[in-house]
């Protein structure tokens, strides 16, 4: 597969939820050539940074098949260490060129991390570790005066997604040079819609390492989607 821009990446992940939220899906790269062809390489356009909930599978939502999405996913897309290392992994090593972070509505872990700041109860075992994680987030929408559980959870898909700009100075450096985009954004449940609720970032050699507003999608590149097999 030729390499692909992050606009042009970004637009084919567009592109098939429109076709699974029309009922549509074309299923692409899940035939056994394909699986064949991918057994002895992997070239992911997506970097998929997901919340672990069962209702948010990525390939089925984006409509793609295997070989397309790298799926690194946790409680509420928290983003530690693993995650970190993960996500370099493939924007480095197999040269994807987006990260998602995908987060959906009505987050167990964003309720579960409000619940507690509410009662100051602390859950059993590490299930804490997800709640603090989530803790940031909280104070920002407070911050912001938001106080919807929805609202709360766009709020930390953006952290999110300044969270792996931020903590990993590879990914940074890859959105910096213009290789990589960083966007974030939120999927519902019932309508099996996603939209982009975080920027991506703008890459050129003079982009910041924190996300920050800017246009929907990088600047600077093709628009035009590229051919993705499937």
């Amino acid at each position: 597969m030729a390499p692909i821009t992050p606009t042009q990446a970004l637009a084919e992940l567009q592109a098939g939820n429109r076709r699974f939220v029309a009922g549509v899906p074309r299923h692409p790269n899940q035939d056994a050539g394909h699986r064949a062809a991918v057994a002895d390489g992997q070239h992911p356009f997506a970097v998929i940074v997901g919340c672990s909930d069962s209702r948010l599978a990525a390939e089925i939502i984006f409509d793609r098949g295997l070989g397309d999405l790298f799926v690194v996913r946790t409680a509420g897309h928290t983003a530690g260490p693993e995650v970190l290392g993960s996500v370099e992994y493939a924007v480095t090593v197999l040269g994807t060129p987006l990260v998602v972070v995908l987060g959906h509505d009505s987050c167990g872990a964003v309720q579960a991390a409000r619940d507690t700041a509410r009662t100051g109860t602390q859950p059993p075992g590490h299930l804490y570790s997800v709640v603090a994680a989530v803790g940031p987030s909280l104070r920002r929408a407070a911050q912001q005066g938001v106080h919807d559980i929805d609202g709360i959870v766009d709020i930390h898909i953006a952290q999110t997604v300044e969270v792996l700009l931020g903590n990993s100075p590879v990914i940074a450096a890859e959105v910096a040079a213009g290789r990589c985009a960083v966007v974030g954004m939120s999927y519902r449940l019932a309508a099996g819609e996603v939209r982009q609720v975080a920027p991506a970032e703008e890459p050129t050699a003079q982009a910041s390492a924190v996300a920050v507003p800017g246009p929907a999608v990088p600047t600077g590149v093709d628009p035009a989607p590229a051919a993705v097999p499937g």
